[in-house]
């Protein structure tokens, strides 16, 4: 571990969380509202965008590409739309940084330009799947070369025809799901995706909201191409992703009461308050409209003591990113908690199940791998030691709220990629009650 130098936190239970918090802006939101207000006809303003690096980094592509974006201040971002057709070929490779949303996304956008583009990323990024994307996207007509065994660099060869397709994608992944429909804005005809478990529908409300006919529904996409974007101004929601390490924090420290204002609830990401729910959670949420074409609501998250459950399968994709802290809640409720369906969490930023099943036995817990989730058996909390996050943001995080149910201190090593998701996220969670420094 880093000791000293900043990359470390030393994690420590503090008191009952209390009060209003609101977090940052969704990173998947922000993503595709930089790319679609960049496609778009005339000029967009973002307001609450993600001020990450992942987001950044899709930010400084585009604008590689010709598009000018404005910083009027922090969170926002005033976009000067080039239209559908209007990118300019980059100087040089295109620098995703950790952004596995951002490549994927932009491996279908790009598909349909008639320059050449080369996408690359940090040491995390570059071992991450890639074929998933690219095989589907090959059917449509797509030239996409990857690195040996499928993952990044991709060497994308412009100038394709593309066609639209009828798909059933083999994954449920909105990644995939997502870059077909964008090529799909490029191709011949219609493009058609059918998931087996219905998935995150980001883009498809997006492209509704800038005036792309599409017909979406749970699990079923439609789009047909040669239509134009509009500009529109979009107020990005607050990321239910970021929200859940303290709807986890606030459930498990006694005492605590907390409401988090204006987060992204879409009905294919919320998969964790149900599950939560069904452990015996106490969270309340009123509905507070929409932003960016996303419904928000606040929640109101109080201490209840949790119960271990079988994770209904039919909630794993809508909640993927955020079993690395439902391993925490399981880890302190009574009896047994049971994951299954959830492989997809091998392929992320790490191989979550086997970093959160190291970590969590070396800070004192019981969990048992299988190679689709895990078995965990709750206790009263943690002894304390270390852990490694190997880079993971939401790794750390989840580590960060296992230390306030801590008998002892947590040294969470490796923490500097939380800020390509949850930037200030040790302020923040300092000034709600956690224990949390650098070290």
């Amino acid at each position: 571990m880093s000791s000293g130098t900043g990359m470390d936190w030393i994690a420590s239970k503090g008191g009952p969380l209390r009060g209003e918090l609101t977090v940052p802006g969704d990173k998947s939101v922000s993503h595709r509202a930089i790319m679609l207000a960049s496609l778009a006809d005339g000029v967009s303003r973002i307001d609450g965008f993600l001020e990450g690096e992942d987001a950044r980094a899709t930010e400084a592509i585009f604008r590689r590409m010709g598009v000018r974006i404005d910083t009027p201040q922090p969170g926002s971002r005033v976009v000067h739309g080039v239209g559908i057709d209007g990118l300019r070929a980059p100087d040089g490779p295109l620098d995703c940084g950790n952004a596995g949303t951002g490549m994927r996304l932009l491996a279908g956008l790009l598909a349909g330009q008639p320059f050449d583009t080369v996408l690359v990323g940090d040491a995390s990024l570059s071992k991450r799947p890639m074929r998933r994307v690219t095989l589907p996207l090959a059917r449509m007509g797509a030239r996409i070369d990857t690195g040996e065994g499928g993952v990044p660099p991709l060497r994308i060869h412009g100038g394709s025809a593309l066609a639209g397709i009828d798909i059933e994608t083999e994954v449920a992944s909105a990644q995939v799901k997502s870059a077909l429909l964008l090529a799909g804005l490029y191709a011949r005809g219609a493009t058609t995706v059918r998931e087996p478990h219905p998935t995150r529908d980001y883009t498809e409300r997006m492209l509704q909201a800038l005036g792309w006919p599409i017909e979406f529904s749970p699990g079923h996409a439609r789009l047909e191409g040669g239509h134009r974007l509009a500009a529109r101004d979009i107020v990005v929601p607050a990321d239910f992703s970021s929200a859940a390490f303290f709807i986890v924090a606030a459930s498990l420290v006694p005492g605590s009461e907390l409401t988090l204002r204006r987060v992204g609830v879409n009905p294919r990401r919320t998969g964790l308050l149900h599950v939560l729910r069904l452990m015996g959670a106490d969270i309340t949420e009123t509905p507070a409209g929409e932003q960016g074409g996303e419904p928000v609501s606040d929640l109101r998250v109080r201490h209840a003591p949790l119960r271990g459950i079988e994770v209904p399968e039919e909630h794993v994709a809508d909640m993927i990113d955020e079993f690395p802290a439902l391993f925490v809640a399981a880890a302190c409720a009574q009896g047994t908690t049971v994951v299954r369906g959830a492989a997809e969490l091998r392929v992320k930023e790490s191989d979550r199940i086997a970093t959160m099943a190291t970590g969590l036995r070396a800070i004192g817990a019981s969990i048992e791998e299988t190679p689709d989730g895990a078995i965990i058996h709750g206790g009263d909390g943690f002894d304390g030691g270390g852990v490694e996050s190997h880079g993971d943001h939401r790794i750390a995080m989840s580590f960060a709220v296992a230390a306030q149910l801590s008998r002892g201190e947590v040294r969470v090593g490796d923490i500097a990629n939380v800020a390509t998701s949850f930037p200030g996220f040790e302020s923040l969670a300092a000034g709600a009650g956690f224990g949390l420094r650098a070290a």
